[in-house]
């Protein structure tokens, strides 16, 4: 086999993992360490601040955000918000605080990374992440925490799911696509989680890009397809999950639903459509 032929099989085989495969949910047991009772506070009211003034709802469902509306004053807002959560120390923070912390901490960086490269058509093409064949900003150590470096993938995989397993979280993590969950215009707060992850799962559950049934076929969003494990391993694990959202017309189409037909997601950037 030449080595141009080994190559070629190599890249396919590796945009396959990429399309069909995500990242195991495996613990960073250095990141378990947490605070029984709030002795500090983390601000996250610049994050909210820049929500609410870039993130917009639209007719279709989908928060976008004005990406090309953002001042240099917010951008270094937003830095300056990003620098102060990575000088706190998370083991200091109770469970609830962490949460609400690594979920902010994931969007706003997302989000500039989105500015750092922008104008872009989807987070897909910024390739930043260390390896010849990787795929977009997720494998990249963007972060420093506690004297460890902290991609959005360590976030995601090594620290969200595997210490809360939650499959809510899948709702709360935006990753600027219009396939993705909302980016709320508002931030995470210990006190408000648990209200803004059911409120993030049904409001994708009931919009076509997280499920549709037509002709009594059922397609979702990719992320059940990706995710598969933490939403009951199987189809009909999916399907329960759904159900428990569903509105009353989306939960009559499920009733007879017993397996998923296809899966979807658009990768085009969540951008504000002028």
């Amino acid at each position: 086999m030449t080595a141009a032929r080994l190559f070629s099989i190599l890249f396919l085989w590796s945009m396959l993992q990429g399309v069909f495969a995500a990242p195991k949910a495996e613990l960073r047991e250095e990141w378990l360490p947490h605070a029984t009772t709030a002795t500090i506070e983390v601000d996250h009211q610049p994050w909210a601040a820049f929500l609410q003034r870039r993130v917009s709802g639209t007719s279709g469902g989908v928060n976008r955000v004005d990406y090309s509306g953002v001042s240099g004053a917010e951008r270094q807002e937003l830095t300056r918000y990003l620098k102060s959560l990575q000088a706190v120390p998370v083991s200091a923070l109770t469970r609830s605080q962490q949460r609400a912390y690594w979920i902010n901490l994931y969007n706003a960086t997302t989000v500039e990374v989105i500015l750092d490269h922008y104008p872009v058509g989807s987070i897909r093409d910024i390739d930043i992440s260390p390896g010849w064949f990787t795929d977009g900003p997720w494998g990249s150590k963007l972060l420093t925490i506690q004297d460890r470096q902290v991609s959005l993938d360590d976030i995601e995989h090594h620290i969200l799911r595997p210490i809360w397993k939650d499959p809510r979280l899948h709702y709360a993590l935006n990753c600027a696509s219009i396939g993705c969950p909302n980016l709320f215009t508002r931030a995470f707060t210990p006190a408000e989680t648990e209200q803004l992850l059911e409120l993030a799962a049904h409001d994708y559950i009931n919009h076509p890009r997280g499920a549709q049934v037509k002709n009594g076929k059922l397609t979702v969003s990719s992320i059940y397809q990706w995710f598969k494990a933490d939403f009951g391993e199987t189809d009909l694990g999916v399907i329960r999950h759904l159900r428990h959202y569903a509105d009353p017309e989306l939960l009559q189409q499920l009733k007879q639903i017993t397996e998923i037909d296809d899966h979807q997601y658009d990768w085009s950037l969540n951008d504000l459509e002028r």
